[in-house]
């Protein structure tokens, strides 16, 4: 046991002029943690928070700073960013603090956090769909029973199906893998270690790094998901692998049909000459096509010192439409809290099932009109006014066509139900059990989305027949043919 300790200790001390000066907690902490989590170390060490302290970001230019505190605590100053730094702040506030080795260590580093530092990001992101992602799902009546047909497990009997719910770990690993779990603190427990025998917190919903992870200090998200431990990349966030982890598809295309786009075509053939640790990031300097990031978080600059686009953690503030995973494609909510969204139905919707936006709870005209403004000069900063205006006139176009096609598809739907066909909204039924209703969902969670993404991203086979305008028409056929099939079997049945 000393033998490893004095390894540690060896192994420490060759390695501290790699990284700029540390507490004497973080010092504490890497004498063991080289041993016994290396990789984590290592990461950290290439992080610009072990490389760089806090005082040094005044120094810098305004559009040069990645930290947004105008006062930063004195007892973080002067030292790197560490592991004490992180994971023993405000302990009282964390219901997963423990007694480690003389410290009050919390396993989860929560955006309160990372507020410290930067708080403006923090706030923005407060205000992000993505914030508020797990109750979005969670608590809403409509997206729960989703999940419950999606996760449950199916059982057949006596020529019937029937759904048994699904456990925790299968939501966690499935839907709010991305949505984010809630952690919660369950008890204690004690591990044997190289160290000896320590007492560790035992947490549900855990390990999870989702958008809208409910932290035990009450927060709402994981700066991880984009930033991944314990490097925290600029790089990382600004390349579309990142995003790819949740916006991969059939139901959330993005990474799949920027792939296929021009833009994708040229980040492939030319990401190893960009710059990705750039701050701001210059346009035609940097980078030469835009990445998920450039579009809608990074702060974009010209070389002219010309601010495109300011640094934004409201994924939305550049969107005028959410163009996926709901019924129709609408105006943005107002509130990232989309739970308290009402449609005339009484349904948890922001539309009506026949398309309407429910107008009280959506951005209005002029914010959308703001919104459009501030992607297209991100836009400009590459094409000319004509491209532009008519790549988006076209989306326009795409949104308006593929909520047409979504109409149709309800209808063929709601006639299913009002004929008995099958049981929905008016039984007060599932109304995603039954295999017409799982086309339906198909048809605007998979189809109609894949066809608004390719508009937006200028993929334009995903827009087609790879779950696009091919897989919409004939859905509506194929809705349209069980719908006649079913009342002719009735029609027969009510014969006999």
């Amino acid at each position: 046991m000393k033998l490893i300790a004095i390894t540690a200790v060896f192994l420490f001390l060759l390695s501290k002029s790699a990284f700029s000066v540390v507490s004497k907690a973080t010092d504490e902490c890497l004498v063991c943690h080289r041993t016994v989590s290396p990789g984590i170390v290592a990461d950290w060490q290439k992080s610009r928070h072990a490389q760089t302290t806090p005082i040094e970001a005044p120094k810098k230019a305004a559009l040069e700073r990645c930290v947004s505190a105008a006062d930063i605590p004195s007892g973080l100053r002067e030292t790197a960013i560490g592991c004490a730094e992180c994971h023993t702040m405000n302990p009282e506030k964390h219901r997963d603090s423990f007694d480690h080795n003389g410290y009050r260590v919390h396993t989860i580093v929560s955006p309160a956090n990372c507020a410290v530092c930067h708080p403006v990001e923090k706030s923005q992101y407060e205000q992000n769909i993505m914030a508020e992602a797990y109750g979005n799902l969670h608590d809403n009546p409509l997206y729960g029973d989703l999940v419950r047909s999606v996760n449950g497990i199916q059982t057949f009997e006596k020529f019937a199906t029937a759904i048994r719910p699904p456990d925790e770990d299968t939501n966690a690993e499935s839907c709010f893998f991305c949505h984010g779990t809630k952690v919660e603190v369950t008890g204690r427990v004690t591990r044997q270690t190289e160290f000896g025998d320590m007492e560790f917190p035992t947490l549900s919903g855990w390990p999870n790094q989702g958008v809208g992870r409910l932290n035990p200090d009450g927060t709402m998200g994981s700066c991880a998901s984009c930033h991944a431990r314990h490097e925290f990349s600029i790089e990382m966030a600004r390349k579309p692998y990142t995003c790819s982890e949740c916006h991969k598809g059939p139901d959330v295309p993005a990474y799949k049909v920027y792939e296929v786009s021009k833009h994708g075509n040229i980040y492939s053939s030319m990401d190893k000459i960009w710059n990705f640790d750039s701050v701001p990031w210059v346009a035609g300097k940097d980078f030469t096509a835009p990445t998920c990031a450039t579009c809608h978080v990074s702060l974009v600059a010209t070389e002219e010192g010309e601010v495109v686009a300011e640094r934004t953690h409201r994924m939305n503030d550049r969107l005028p439409c959410r163009i996926f995973g709901l019924i129709y494609a609408h105006p943005h909510p107002k509130s990232p809290n989309t739970t308290i969204i009402k449609n005339k139905a009484g349904l948890p919707l922001p539309t009506e099932l026949t398309g309407e936006p429910v107008s009280d709870y959506v951005i209005g005209e002029r914010e959308q009109t703001k919104r459009r403004e501030a992607m297209q000069k991100v836009c400009l900063a590459c094409h000319s006014a004509q491209w532009v205006t008519q790549q988006f006139a076209r989306l326009e176009k795409t949104i308006q066509t593929t909520n047409e096609m979504t109409l149709t598809a309800t209808k063929i739907l709601t006639t299913a139900w009002e004929t008995g066909a099958a049981t929905g909204l008016p039984q007060g039924a599932s109304i995603f059990d039954e295999a017409i209703e799982k086309m339906w969902v198909e048809h605007w969670l998979f189809f109609a989305n894949s066809t608004r993404f390719a508009s937006a991203m200028a993929g334009a086979d995903y827009g087609v027949f790879a779950n696009g305008r091919w897989y919409l028409s004939k859905n509506i056929q194929e809705m349209a043919d069980w719908l006649k099939f079913k009342l002719n079997e009735m029609q027969g049945d009510s014969n006999k």
